[in-house]
């Protein structure tokens, strides 16, 4: 397993990185607990959840995911030298059960904070991420951006100043973004800098063969900022995988218990996933170990962040790291690409 700097932080984290978000909903704790202990074994270094997790969020669920990751630790004796992240809820009229609608102010941060230690049973959480802006903006493949005044939310500042005061006392070591903008990336960065506030040194975006909007503008910023992709849905929500294709729906894939979402079975992305599959499939790679391995080599990703709702799947997942993509297949993936730009922004 390779490692990377997260950040300008002396965290080194392993470039496969396992998410949790089924945890809880698609599965059991047991089935969670041996997933961990492959990935562990595999040499995965680096845990990502979130207070809302699983999804789909409901009340009844909320927070089961980090509190299976918390039986799992104290079962192994504690965190170690694992590296766990997790994230706070922003403004969001659909979680009306999480502290009567979640806020990145100080209050709700301290709040959350505290829930999520508890969960987790640990002292200091490594990396702590907001889930997605404040401010009314594009994001969860939104698109027509329209400004309207008063949509700010939370000051910048201000969660930013909570965020100070929670490194100050322990309670978590670094922060980061997820689902931001660049706009939003730098703003960060020049409000910690201006003010002495703690600088973000992540940002967990989707990044997939069917959605490489992340290079046009957030890619830059990731690589002259020191601030690293931990990319998420590397699969697409499993669609890579081909399983989906011609109408497929596999009994108990997560596509087919939650059609809902939806975003990646366009036809434009379906017909861009089947080239993708026949790609691999005349490359001699599985499609799913071919669509990590892009997605892992990117020299702006730090994490890839996979999931899986079977071990057989997570150890194919895992075994992704050691494929290497020749010139060829790299190229084969470009042209795709301009053949179908972005399919499922």
């Amino acid at each position: 397993m390779e490692y990377r700097t997260l950040g300008t932080t002396d965290l080194q984290v392993s470039a496969i990185g396992l998410g949790t978000m089924t945890w809880g909903q698609q599965n059991i704790p047991e089935e969670a607990y041996a997933q961990l202990d492959l990935a562990v074994e595999a040499g995965v270094n680096f845990i990502d959840t979130a207070e809302m997790y699983p999804v789909p969020a409901k009340a009844e669920t909320q927070g089961a995911t980090e509190t299976i990751l918390g039986r799992w630790l104290k079962r192994r004796g504690g965190k170690g030298d694992l590296i766990v992240a997790t994230k706070a809820a922003a403004r969001a009229d659909w979680l009306p059960w999480l502290r009567g609608g979640p806020r990145l102010n100080r209050d709700h941060l301290r709040r959350a904070v505290d829930a999520s230690l508890q969960r987790l049973g640990i002292e200091t959480i490594d990396l702590y991420q907001m889930h997605w802006p404040e401010r009314k903006t594009n994001y969860f493949g939104r698109l027509g951006y329209n400004h309207q005044q008063g949509d700010e939310g939370v000051a910048i500042e201000e969660t930013l100043a909570a965020l100070g005061e929670l490194v100050a006392e322990g309670k978590i070591r670094h922060v980061g973004l997820s689902n931001e903008t660049p706009w939003g990336m730098m703003a960060f960065l020049r409000a910690a800098a201006q003010q002495g506030l703690p600088r973000m040194m992540s940002i967990q975006n989707p990044y997939n063969l069917l959605n490489r909007t992340f290079e046009i503008g957030c890619a830059e910023v990731a690589v002259r900022e020191s601030m690293g992709l931990l990319a998420y849905s590397p699969l697409a929500m499993g669609t890579l995988a081909g399983k989906y294709l011609a109408g497929a729906r596999p009994a108990q894939a997560r596509l087919t218990l939650f059609p809902q979402f939806n975003r990646y079975m366009g036809a434009q992305a379906q017909a861009a996933t089947a080239e993708y599959v026949q790609l691999a499939h005349s490359s001699g790679l599985k499609p799913a170990q071919m669509a990590l391995a892009f997605v892992t080599s990117r020299p702006f990703v730090t994490s890839n962040l996979i999931g899986a709702t079977t071990v057989e799947q997570l150890r194919q997942n895992l075994d992704s790291a050691k494929v290497v993509l020749s010139q060829e297949v790299l190229e084969a993936i470009e042209a795709i690409q301009r053949k179908y730009p972005n399919p499922a922004p």
